[in-house]
């Protein structure tokens, strides 16, 4: 059998994380782009479940989630009924659960914008979490539904909703509106006006959009079919949770949370 020697897949997956898009890390790799995904899917499956296994009774004071935009294959508009898969294809959500203190990432999912995926990632996150939390989500209605069948009361959960200069929803130009005013809203429990904040897990879509190539706006590296997509963010977090030092912690969010002893190398994530 023609086995990919082990040096080499530490080689593709290293770039991966690193923001290479696949036919990239092809190139520098002297491989082919099939190879590439094969690999990718292969460790993301493993990351899958390695995190399913490691992220339980994780003890957190504040979590944030919110989530970001990315599509398959073809974008919302041109997605034709007759042609597309429309559930696999056209924008798809990454959706993100962070805690803002140790900046691990508990819980994440890939999918459309809607309120069952709301509440799967809610009871995802609420199975990983151990004693009551802050929860700051932003102003999408169906969380407030998916929070109350999740958590019950056993959460402190606020909204912060952003209200922006002029029409959002019909903008034309690519910026985003001028934010003209950010509202702290307490929804139940007793949440702490202070800590409502959306901040620290924005500032992780900005490292999402930089180290995974398929999310960087305005490329042709978007996922030409969803398993890929959501192999390579499994690979993403579970690099970023368990492998990558946090500038400001200096240590990984695993060790900041108590949940690993070592900074991991990459090549734990292939085997």
């Amino acid at each position: 059998m023609n086995v990919l020697p082990i040096e080499k897949q530490t080689q593709i997956v290293s770039a991966l994380v690193e923001g290479m898009s696949v036919r990239s890390t092809a190139r520098m790799a002297g491989v082919e782009h099939k190879t590439v995904l094969r690999v990718l899917l292969r460790v993301g499956e493993r990351c899958q479940r390695l995190m399913d296994e490691r992220m339980r009774n994780i003890h957190s004071r504040f979590i944030q989630v919110d989530e970001m935009h990315g599509y398959v294959q073809v974008r919302q508009k041109n997605l034709n009924p007759a042609r597309h898969d429309t559930q696999a294809m056209g924008e798809q959500y990454l959706f993100v659960a962070m805690d803002s203190e140790t900046k691990l990432i508990p819980s994440f999912l890939v999918g459309k914008r809607s309120a069952a995926n709301c509440y799967w990632l809610m009871k995802d996150l609420e199975s990983r979490l151990f004693g009551r939390v802050q929860l700051t989500t932003d102003g999408f209605k169906p969380y407030v539904d998916a929070v109350d069948s999740t958590f019950g009361t056993q959460v402190d959960y606020a909204m912060l909703v952003k209200v922006y200069k002029g029409d959002e929803e019909n903008r034309e130009r690519y910026s985003p509106s001028q934010i003209v005013e950010a509202m702290p809203i307490p929804v139940m429990g007793n949440p702490d006006v202070r800590r409502i904040s959306t901040s620290h897990i924005e500032r992780q879509n900005l490292t999402v959009r930089m180290q995974l190539r398929r999310f960087t706006r305005l490329t042709n590296a978007f996922s030409k079919k969803l398993e890929n997509m959501k192999a390579a963010c499994a690979l993403h977090f579970a690099h970023y949770n368990f492998c990558r030092v946090h500038s400001t912690l200096r240590v990984t969010p695993a060790m900041a949370a108590g949940i690993a002893n070592e900074i991991w190398p990459l090549a734990a994530l292939l085997r």
